[in-house]
């Protein structure tokens, strides 16, 4: 971890930390209706993908396509979406999200559709199980 790095709050209440990779620390998003995952850039006072050094910048982007190669080939999802949003929470995250035809949002973003289903200890674990040869 980078000195002065901090986690912000918003962060912390709504995902797990799962991993951390050379860049990143690897968060589980605590909603049961979606398998999603979040890569924030261990990395103090950024709010932008352009804030990040240009070395940082390829690394992200490479931390992205994992998580996404991940997500595919353990969920056989139809979609992944992948998202830097940042209105809510400003410190630097990506989304990168399983998307399936039928799911509680398809075809619309999983932002603001329906309430969150925060996963029981038993989903979650499950969910790392299946993820971690990758992680």
């Amino acid at each position: 971890m980078t000195k002065d790095f901090a986690l912000h709050p918003g962060l912390a209440a709504d995902a797990i930390e799962i991993a951390r990779w050379p860049l990143s620390r690897v968060m589980l998003m605590n909603d049961g209706r979606f398998p999603w995952l979040i890569l924030v850039p261990e990395r103090p006072s950024l709010r932008e993908i352009h804030d990040l050094a240009a070395t940082d910048r390829a690394i992200l982007i490479e931390e992205v396509a994992r998580a996404s190669r991940l997500l595919q080939d353990c969920l056989k999802a139809d979609k992944i979406n992948v998202a830097a949003l940042g209105n809510r929470v400003p410190q630097l995250h990506v989304h990168v999200i399983a998307r399936f035809v039928g799911d509680p949002a398809w075809p619309n973003p999983v932002w603001s559709q329906g309430v969150p289903q925060p996963m029981t200890a038993a989903e979650r674990e499950a969910r790392i199980a299946l993820l971690r040869p990758g992680l």
